[in-house]
């Protein structure tokens, strides 16, 4: 038991200095906007989701929350620089290895919520555009399964911070919503796939709102920008496995 008081100290205490590194971080390198932190629920379980544009957008969720959060994402990182790839090592994360159904680390994300954790996860499954697509089902999954309410979180400017520019800072915002509670899904087979595909766009639709009107792609009242986004609305490991599944969790 001693042991186990140790390891979760010193995740607490890591986890402490690293959220403070990524304030000081975001404070060199751009002007931070942080809008709803009020909206952040207390001392109960919830799924943070947010849009991917960036390879970087995970360390905006260390920046907004505590140590308490803990991250599923994918095991393999194609579109970060080979320089950042250490950092969610460091905080610790659940890798998903995309294509297998990663069952392993979807039933410790389940645990986590059931014991009152705080779990963040991106529901468009990568980064490989800069437009809100439509969203893996992993985060409806986790919703239904556990009851756990769903906190959006929209990520605007993080495009924009590199290749950096001397002397320049540009403004970054961080969106957060008002948390929501999904519905159950009772349906079987197909059924349930539908109705889990549904809570998916409901999931996605409430980060939209958070987004400029061009960034919600698929998403988006304009039928100009929703056509301009189907070229990114295919998933890229929809027939590939990613990687080799051994060492699930990090």
């Amino acid at each position: 038991m001693a042991k186990v008081q140790l390891r979760y100290l010193h995740r607490k205490t890591f986890r402490a200095f690293l959220h403070q590194l990524s304030r000081l971080a975001f404070w060199l390198l751009a002007n931070v906007e942080i809008i709803g932190e009020e909206n952040i629920p207390k001392d109960k379980p919830f799924i943070v989701v947010g849009n991917h544009f960036s390879f970087i957008d995970p360390v905006c969720f260390v920046r907004i929350f505590s140590w308490r959060l803990e991250m599923l994402g994918g095991a393999e990182m194609p579109h970060a620089p080979n320089i950042v790839k250490f950092i969610p090592k460091l905080w610790g994360y659940y890798p998903l290895y995309r294509g297998t159904g990663a069952r392993e680390s979807l039933r410790a994300a389940e645990e986590i919520l059931n014991n009152g954790g705080v779990l963040g996860i991106f529901p468009e499954g990568g980064s490989w555009a800069e437009v809100l697509r439509p969203p893996r089902p992993g985060t409806a999954f986790l919703a239904s399964q556990t009851g756990a309410s769903i906190l959006p979180v929209g990520l605007v400017g993080l495009n924009d911070i590199f290749p950096l520019k001397l002397g320049k800072r540009p403004t970054i915002r961080f969106q957060i919503g008002l948390p929501f509670h999904p519905k159950k899904i009772t349906g079987r087979g197909r059924e349930r796939r539908k109705e889990l595909d549904e809570l998916g766009h409901e999931i996605v639709r409430k980060i939209a709102a958070l987004l400029p009107e061009e960034k919600r792609g698929s998403y988006s009242d304009d039928p100009e920008i929703r056509a301009a986004a189907k070229e990114f609305e295919a998933y890229p490991w929809e027939d590939k496995l990613e990687g080799e599944v051994v060492g699930e969790v990090h």
